[in-house]
């Protein structure tokens, strides 16, 4: 969030002095905009909550499947004292048959995160949850790390090891060798190979990462429920959230999405990175549809025009994904060069809605 909170300080400042360039109204005028800026500021966005709290009630309900198959998982292992060769050997394809359940598990909890995550991740109120579900790193970064360690049944530490979704997606898919079972190859269909998606994770790790996944949703969940939403809560996601483009373009670039084995991304696998940019730009539609309406009322031109740029933006990330789910292949150029077209875009925007706070006398929140 300091990156992002950073980079929109910088377009804020800029469009503040560029709002201030042109302002040189009249006193009638300048009279008529402040009135006009007061009734567009007590415009209704209980439709923004609505739609968080649709998310977060999925995602509760998505990690506590989760937690409970991962407790399924570590019965299996705790009946074989935990001699994962010997689980192996004695009971292959109820292990397969668990393991295969638990990535489908983060495959459904994953979306039910990055859909709402323009909203949880925008609001100063609620990002710390970001930090911890999605966003933060591990204990190398101290400025961007995780506030939480990981306690295990077996009394293991596992001190700020990442954000919650980095913890299952990369135990359960194997690409993560710190949690997953040690000495022995996780050939779960017994036929000789380990092939991409063949894991086993150390059970103690998982069962405890999914606890506090699903502990964290409910704060999550609990949280959303007393906040009540504000323009300034809008405006500052907008601005926030929008032109974060070349970071997640970034990720898909490092992910076997694009180099394949030879991936230095340990994450998204499951998803591509394209599929959680329109997610996120899907739920930034959603708000500034709240807010387009107030934003009217001192520049119409203006509201309708941002609003279709916002739009384009994730038509633009939609049809790469599904560009990428037909078949095609793209290269770390591509992404490079769409990444820049696609941050190019949202900075604008996000300039755009930054000027329209500063007109209808909106301070962002950092």
């Amino acid at each position: 969030m300091s990156t992002r909170l950073r980079r929109a300080s910088m377009i804020f400042a800029a469009c503040v002095a560029l709002a201030a360039a042109g302002c040189g109204g009249s006193d009638d005028e300048d009279r008529a905009a402040t009135t006009q800026a007061a009734a567009a500021r007590g415009a209704d966005l209980s439709a923004v909550k609505d739609y968080l709290l649709a998310h977060t009630e999925r995602l509760v309900a998505d990690t506590g499947t989760l937690r409970a198959d991962a407790e399924a998982y570590y019965k299996l292992a705790e009946g074989a004292d935990f001699d994962y060769g010997k689980l192996l050997a004695d009971k292959r394809s109820e292990v397969a048959a668990s393991v295969k359940k638990l990535q489908a598990d983060f495959a459904a909890a994953n979306p039910a995160y990055e859909e709402m995550e323009g909203v949880v991740a925008g609001v100063p109120s609620l990002a710390d949850f970001d930090v911890i579900i999605d966003a933060g790193s591990d204990a190398s970064d101290p400025e961007s790390a995780v506030p939480f360690s990981v306690k295990t049944p077996a009394g293991r530490t596992f001190k700020q090891p990442g954000n919650y979704n980095y913890l299952v997606e990369t135990s359960t898919f194997g690409t993560e060798p710190r949690f997953v079972a040690k000495g022995v190859k996780p050939d779960l269909d017994g036929d000789g190979r380990v092939e991409f998606g063949e894991a086993l994770p150390d059970a103690d790790f998982l069962v405890a990462a999914a606890r506090g996944f699903e502990s964290s949703a409910k704060e999550l969940d609990a949280a959303a429920r007393k906040w009540s939403p504000t323009q300034q809560d809008a405006f500052t996601a907008l601005v926030v959230m929008t032109p974060t483009m070349s970071e997640y373009f970034e990720a898909w670039k490092n992910s076997r999405f694009i180099a394949g084995d030879k991936a230095q991304e340990k994450a998204f696998v499951v998803a591509s990175r394209l599929q959680d940019i329109a997610d996120i730009l899907g739920g930034l539609n959603l708000v500034y549809d709240n807010v387009q309406s107030s934003i009217a009322k001192v520049d119409r031109q203006q509201a309708s025009q941002t609003g279709a740029s916002l739009q384009r933006l994730q038509s633009f990330a939609e049809r790469l994904r599904e560009q990428e789910a037909g078949g095609k292949r793209f290269t770390a150029q591509d992404a490079d060069t769409l990444g820049g077209e696609a941050q190019d875009q949202a900075e604008a925007i996000a300039g755009q809605v930054t000027q329209a706070a500063g007109q209808l006398g909106i301070k962002l929140e950092d």
